[in-house]
């Protein structure tokens, strides 16, 4: 077994005075001296050798022990020691050296990290979203002060608690994120779940949060009963106003003696005002009927080159181009993406026909792991392009205001997105569709 730094140091000081030993001893027997003499010589000789020894163990193990102190202190936290030994004139000192700029790094990592976690608990605290992370064994390790307050328990009761005995087992299993029912001590109602993992000390943990979304939902249901009663409402007064006036002047006929001259004219004038309006209101509720029941994509393979043919080649008003991009397969509904490829070649046909431009194009590509449909025309553009996707608002005359709804719907519902833009600097209007692409 080796033996320790310090006596090692001693007995290699101890073995290097020995050759001195020996040649003394030959000289002190090969030449005549006085024994006097001889014996003060050796005893000087031996007490140098032997404060050379007790000098060489402390230039070499005291600086060790100096910075076995200091490395030990480092290890335990204490970033405040310092060696004095510290400097560049020799190895040892640039040892310290280094030493000392590691206590000064290591000291401001743990400020910033100190800094950096007291951010964060305060952010977490003060977040509406309910925060738990739980260790591999399922047991609760942290939790924010949302969750406190939804689970209805302080945090020292909720802490190395199981998931199973928090109620909680099943938002750390399947799908996420997705939207659950929630109904805990502190809060009920509709909530989504997002999870993440991360390691700590090795092992896998899971963080789980969960959003109420019962207050914002009932907000948006309220503004969207709002914005609905307030579109209805303005719809059947429109209708309703002139046939209560016609009906009126109609029933004033209809009890008069003495008839005006005419009046069989205004008769059949007020009874066609009386049906258009009515036809017009019918059409109005049939259009909100098919918005809010449009089912669920029923998907199968859909090859897009011959959809976009097929949509294309149905307007005999302008022939409208078709730029081949790579060939792609969507699963989607087939009937929807029909319903949402005319509404789009349909306004940019229009929008054409109304100025005498001449050309509607419709192209694709792919962008990551999606496709980027463009339905591309050099008509006026877009006057008013915030209100474009809102229901009933149209800027055609005779417009049902559906069609762009009823297609931002379609392409939601299948996971993609839909936006459309006024070309610049070229006039004219874009519709960019992107949907996922099966491969």
């Amino acid at each position: 077994m080796p033996s320790r730094h310090g006596p090692r140091i001693v007995l290699l000081a101890v073995l290097g005075g020995v050759p001195l030993v020996g040649v003394g001893l030959l000289a002190s027997t090969s030449m005549p001296s006085s024994g006097t003499w001889s014996a003060v010589l050796w005893g000087v000789a031996l007490l140098a050798w032997a404060v050379s020894i007790v000098q060489i163990h402390r230039t070499v193990v005291r600086p060790l022990q100096t910075l076995s102190n200091l490395l030990g202190a480092l290890r335990g936290g204490d970033y405040s020691m310092r060696s004095s030994q510290a400097r560049r004139d020799d190895p040892l000192g640039m040892v310290m050296l280094e030493t000392n700029a590691l206590a000064d790094t290591l000291r401001e990592q743990r400020l910033g990290a100190l800094e950096a976690t007291d951010l964060l608990r305060t952010v977490m605290s003060e977040i509406a979203v309910a925060v738990f992370a739980f260790d591999d064994q399922a047991r609760l390790r942290l939790v924010n002060r949302a969750g406190e307050r939804l689970l209805g328990t302080p945090r020292e009761r909720l802490e190395g608690a199981d998931a199973d005995a928090l109620g909680l087992r099943e938002l750390l299993e399947g799908p996420a994120p997705r939207i659950v029912e929630m109904a805990f001590a502190g809060g009920n109602g509709r909530g989504e779940i997002r999870r993440s993992s991360f390691r700590q000390g090795g092992r896998p943990h899971t963080l789980l949060m969960l959003a109420d979304l019962s207050r914002a939902l009932r907000q948006e249901e309220l503004n969207a009963w709002r914005r609905l009663v307030r579109v209805i409402g303005h719809e059947i007064n429109n209708s309703l106003t002139p046939i209560a006036s016609v009906s009126a002047t109609l029933g004033r006929y209809a009890e008069a003696e003495n008839r005006p001259q005419g009046w069989e004219q205004d008769l059949r004038d007020g009874l066609e005002l009386i049906e258009s309006r009515s036809l017009s209101l019918a059409r109005f509720m049939g259009a909100y009927a098919k918005l809010a029941r449009l089912p669920e994509p029923q998907r199968s393979e859909v090859e897009l080159e011959a959809l976009v043919r097929r949509i294309t080649a149905l307007d005999d008003r302008l022939e409208v181009q078709v730029e081949p991009g790579p060939e792609v397969v969507l699963d989607a509904d087939p009937d929807q993406l029909e319903q949402l490829l005319i509404n789009l070649v349909r306004n940019g046909v229009d929008a054409v026909t109304e100025t005498g431009a001449e050309q509607v194009t419709v192209t694709w590509g792919i962008e990551g792991q999606q496709v980027l449909l463009r339905v591309i025309d050099d008509g006026p553009g877009l006057a008013n392009p915030s209100n474009l996707f809102v229901p009933f608002f149209s800027t055609k005359p005779g417009g049902s205001g559906i069609g762009l709804a009823l297609s931002r719907q379609i392409v939601e519902s299948h996971g993609g997105t839909i936006e459309l833009c006024n070309r610049e600097p070229e006039q004219g209007c874009e519709a960019r569709v992107r949907l996922p692409v099966r491969r």
